[in-house]
């Protein structure tokens, strides 16, 4: 099996803007990653060589920012790397670079004179540790070549400025390697399998990240060089490699390989690892042709499932650079990430994960990287994990992991929202699930005021309410016969009446957003009522539901998502930018959201009919725009987590987020290809849509 390559030349690169705007990342399975752009110049605080997760998958620390390359040919230093000032970019060693690519790890060609350095960059999966393999061909004489490090050690959210803050640090020196340990920060390890290592210690200043500046955020770093590498390059082809090591404290320290052999093998096993991915995949999609996009998608489902401490869980990273494990994120991605991969196993760990942490009927919105603390705003995480409990169910027919383990917790949701639960969540006389503000996925506030309140009863918690009480219904068939089976049954019909009576907005033709807590409809045109026709279980049929379907088209489809709001009403906003007020704002008044791609097919096609051209006219006009051109522009190979309103729809916030390349991937498989899930059929006969 080929991995997919993603390239390009120097014409490409010198195109500094657009250049500085194409980021990668590659990650190793604790949360941790390595990140920066095509030219090898840090535009954030998130970038770094070596971004370690020390409580995986939290604790992310940025270790290593860069391994800065310089050569010296007789008395002439040439330098091949840059980075940025606010007065500029210096030195102009990215111009030196002929070729970057993603092979899939990221590489540099960079010539000088009679000299190509390729640089080869992969993370140990499973370990806080990076290497760069380096290739020479020398075709003049002798030169010697520095490698820098850059260090910094910082929590990813922070920047350091030394002037205000004694920074307290060590190094202790070897032949090839070199230890600095940052006091009470974390320890980097870093050696060299040929040529020496020089102490050489002294602070870069006021490093510019235009992409915080731009941003709005904290912009300026200061970065520790604490010295450098030296190699000797002869004529003719020299290989030799240099591994970045990240430590809590001595305790963690192990084994550590350090010959070019043994890391080419850890190279090569890391290249299998992503084949394999690619061989299980298509083998258990036999008919699904192999594409570049494809391949570049499913490979990057990976990154987002992480290892815990505790071998027991793993959890989702929601998006990088900087989101944590949300609650709601994992389960809407959880099909797309595990089930359509085949990562049972994986799943039932995830699964685990939030079941311990549910409280109060309610499971995490997220738990924060840096104390481990559980936040629960949030009313769609636990109907989420039902609809994902549903899933799973009908991708692997395992009843009984459901009903050891999750059974309880599903059943204890629910009784908390009938007695009534935090942040006003409690089951209303009329069925349906009433909450405070600010606990959808539109969550954005601005000084503690929420932007899109959206109190009482949304429509999406509606559809998401009456989905989980049918999926409890059939489940419960299953695990304790007609009588509770028939509670449930009769809680989702006196909802489903009441929807249906309540949330029509005849002067519109479509869904009310919110019936407010004065029971009065909202009927600001947004994407969430797509929910009421994409879900397993839905309360909307026929004509009404082709009509919401058609609302969306019309007014809410852009080549990359859905917007957040239509452009016609007042309070639209088409740009995602400036400071972290404005972007709150634009959030979800317009913005782009490549997740509802994945709702918005499985809708379109349930009210259009499965024939092969309804089919393939949805995979040309709403999916193959993203799915095709995305994997090259923003965060390379992965798919951003939203664009912007208007034209050209440019690529924002996190360069790759989970539900941004699970659901447009789940759509892709089960309604476009139709290739459903094994147990599907049987499952969905036990209840009633």
């Amino acid at each position: 099996m080929d991995l997919p390559i993603i390239k390009l030349s120097r014409e490409d690169l010198l195109n500094v803007d657009e250049s500085l705007h194409k980021e990668w990342i590659i990650t190793n399975g604790l949360g941790g990653y390595s990140s920066s752009t095509v030219l090898g110049i840090n535009t954030r605080k998130y970038h770094g060589l070596l971004v370690a997760a020390f409580n995986p998958p939290r604790r992310r620390t940025v270790c290593l920012a860069k391994l800065d390359d310089q050569l010296l040919i007789e008395n002439r230093s040439l330098p091949l790397f840059s980075n940025e000032m606010q007065r500029g970019i210096n030195p102009d060693g990215y111009k030196h670079i002929i070729e970057f690519s993603l092979r899939p790890f990221p590489t540099y060609i960079y010539e000088v004179e009679n000299l190509r350095l390729k640089k080869t960059i992969f993370m140990f999966y499973g370990r806080n540790a990076i290497t760069c393999l380096y290739e020479v061909f020398n075709n003049g004489p002798k030169v010697k070549l520095r490698v820098h490090p850059i260090i910094t050690c910082r929590h990813f959210h922070e920047v350091i400025d030394r002037r205000t803050g004694e920074l307290h640090y060590s190094q202790k020196v070897a032949d090839k390697a070199v230890e600095v340990d940052f006091i009470n920060r974390g320890i980097l390890f870093l050696q060299a399998t040929n040529g020496a290592y020089y102490t050489d210690e002294k602070w870069i200043d006021k490093v510019y990240f235009r992409e915080e500046f731009n941003r709005g955020e904290s912009f300026q770093d200061d970065w520790f060089h604490p010295g450098f590498f030296e190699v000797a390059i002869n004529s003719g082809y020299e290989k030799f490699a240099i591994t970045a090591y990240a430590y809590q404290d001595e305790s963690y320290i192990e084994s550590l390989p350090n010959s070019i052999d043994e890391l080419e093998n850890i190279y090569n096993q890391a290249l299998t690892r992503r084949k394999e991915i690619l061989v299980k995949f298509y083998s258990d999609h036999a008919g699904v042709k192999s594409e570049d996009w494809l391949s570049w998608l499913i490979q990057a489902t990976d990154m987002f499932i992480v290892k815990t401490v505790e071998e027991a869980y793993k959890s989702v990273i929601a998006g990088y650079h900087w989101f944590e494990d949300w609650g709601r994120d994992a389960f809407i991605s959880l099909p797309g990430l595990t089930l359509i991969t085949g990562r049972f196993d994986d799943a039932r760990r995830i699964f685990r994960l939030f079941t311990k942490f549910s409280d109060n009927g309610l499971i995490p919105n997220y738990i924060s990287d840096d104390h481990f603390k559980a936040y629960y705003n949030a009313v769609d995480a636990p109907l989420w994990y039902v609809n994902a409990v549903l899933q799973y169910l009908k991708y692997t027919g395992d009843f009984e992991f459901v009903h050891v383990e999750l059974w309880e917790t599903m059943k204890t949701m629910i009784d908390h929202f009938i007695k009534g639960t935090i942040f006003g969540i409690k089951v209303d006389g009329d069925g349906m699930l009433k909450h405070g503000p600010q606990l959808t996925w539109m969550d954005a506030a601005v000084d503690g005021i929420p932007v899109t309140p959206r109190a009482g009863k949304a429509v999406e918690i509606q559809a998401l309410w009456y989905n989980a009480l049918k999926t409890l219904e059939v489940l419960a068939l299953n695990f304790e016969g007609e009588s509770l089976a028939e509670v449930y049954a009769a809680m989702a019909e006196k909802a489903k009446m009441n929807f249906i009576r309540k949330f029509w907005d005849e002067g519109h033709q479509r869904l009310f957003d919110v019936i407010d807590e004065g029971e009065q409809g909202d009927p600001s045109p947004r994407p969430n009522q797509i929910l009421a026709i994409s879900l397993d279980f839905n309360m909307l049929r026929g004509n009404e539901a082709e009509k919401v379907v058609d609302f969306i088209k019309n007014e809410l489809l852009t080549p990359f998502g859905l917007r957040s709001l239509s452009k016609g009403d007042q309070r639209y906003i088409g740009r995602y930018y400036g400071d972290r007020k404005s972007r709150d704002i634009a959030y979800h008044n317009g913005t782009v959201w490549p997740w509802l791609l994945g709702p918005f097919v499985t809708a379109y096609l349930k009210v259009k009919g499965y024939s092969e051209p309804i089919r393939n006219h949805a995979f040309e006009s709403f999916l193959k725009p993203l799915l095709t051109t995305q994997i090259n522009n923003g965060g390379l190979g992965v798919i951003n987590e939203i664009f912007d309103g208007d034209p050209p729809h440019t690529p924002r916030g996190c360069i790759a987020q989970a539900w941004s390349v699970a659901e447009p991937l789940r759509a892709y498989i089960e309604d476009v290809l139709l290739i459903r899930p094994k147990f599907e059929r049987i499952l969905m006969l036990n209840g009633s849509s």
